[in-house]
């Protein structure tokens, strides 16, 4: 068993960033927070899926430095494994959202910088998907 308070948490950044509820043994559960002007770098993940549910405020997600989504309190976005997601709080209030990152890997985390108005990097080849959901071949 493993309990934990949000008001307890610490940030990567002090402040602002991600903040962890629970890291493993099977995944990785926190708040991450972004204050206005604040962006968390553009990353993606070879095997773990990242699931953000937002508590308060907004936020602009790009997802592969292509598609622009603003997440406001009640939007949940999952990113797939390989999905490169960046975060930017361009409002005026504080962007607060719960994460789930499963499996749990700590080392599965691939930077690739980029800031919007760069020419997007390429993408990161994917397994095709069935409509069921399943990877082709499983």
């Amino acid at each position: 068993m493993q309990r934990n308070r949000i008001d307890d948490l610490v940030y990567k950044h002090g402040t602002y960033g991600p903040g962890y509820l629970s890291r493993g043994p099977r995944c990785d559960v926190g708040v991450i927070v972004l204050r206005p002007g604040d962006d968390y770098r553009n990353h993606y993940h070879a095997r773990s899926e990242n699931s953000f549910y937002t508590l308060e405020g907004e936020v602009t997600l790009w997802s592969d430095c292509r598609e622009r989504f603003t997440l406001h309190a009640g939007d949940f976005h999952r990113c797939d494994p390989l999905e490169m997601h960046y975060f930017w709080n361009e409002g005026e209030v504080v962007w607060r959202a719960l994460f789930v990152r499963v499996p749990f890997d700590p080392s599965d985390t691939i930077e690739v910088p980029w800031k919007p108005g760069q020419p997007p990097p390429p993408l990161v080849a994917r397994p095709v998907r069935e409509p069921s959901g399943r990877t082709a071949g499983d």
